[in-house]
């Protein structure tokens, strides 16, 4: 029971004018957070294949160093997928289960290009880089496209992090 300024008693409930005001304030400041992470949805297809193929490589390239074991990320230009394998002591390939495992790009998303220092620029086949139990990957540069846009994944030989960047960007000097 609330008491007036008068000292009489006062049997009304409710919300004062200061707490709407604090929750409309929280209200917008939510609104203003969140509807840019939502604005992105359409064209999110291209950047979550972007980051889901920078967090294999990562992936990859940690589990190298840890192991002591040589992996590679093999890329199907032609089919859109890629996958790790081991190689193990005898010379021979296993897959790589979990992350790692065979991943085929987003629907109408595709390599356009995947450039390797010394070897070249590729459009098509079969493309393997090396990952180095010493803590080393092949310098490599991926452009990822889809009708409207194109990515471009620069891997960071020393670290096995991937910075992206919009558009079309040539890095590696063949």
């Amino acid at each position: 029971m609330r008491t007036s300024t008068a000292g009489n008693s006062n049997n009304q409930t409710g919300f004062t004018l200061i707490e709407l005001a604090v929750v409309i304030l929280l209200l917008s400041l939510f609104s203003l957070i969140s509807i840019p992470l939502f604005s992105h949805t359409g064209q999110g297809g291209l950047e979550s294949s972007a980051r889901k193929l920078a967090g294999t490589v990562k992936y990859l390239f940690n589990e190298a160093v840890l192991t002591g074991e040589e992996h590679r990320l093999i890329f199907n230009l032609d089919r859109a997928t890629y996958r790790g394998v081991i190689q193990e002591a005898d010379g021979s390939l296993e897959e790589v289960t979990g992350t790692g495992k065979e991943t085929a790009l987003r629907q109408n998303i595709r390599f356009s290009l995947l450039s390797l220092p010394g070897r070249g620029s590729f459009t098509s086949g079969e493309v393997t880089v090396r990952i180095h139990p010493s803590g080393w990957l092949e310098e490599t540069v991926i452009q990822l496209s889809n009708a409207d846009d194109t990515l471009t994944l620069r891997m960071n030989p020393l670290t096995g992090s991937s910075e992206i960047f919009e558009g079309a960007r040539d890095f590696v000097q063949n």
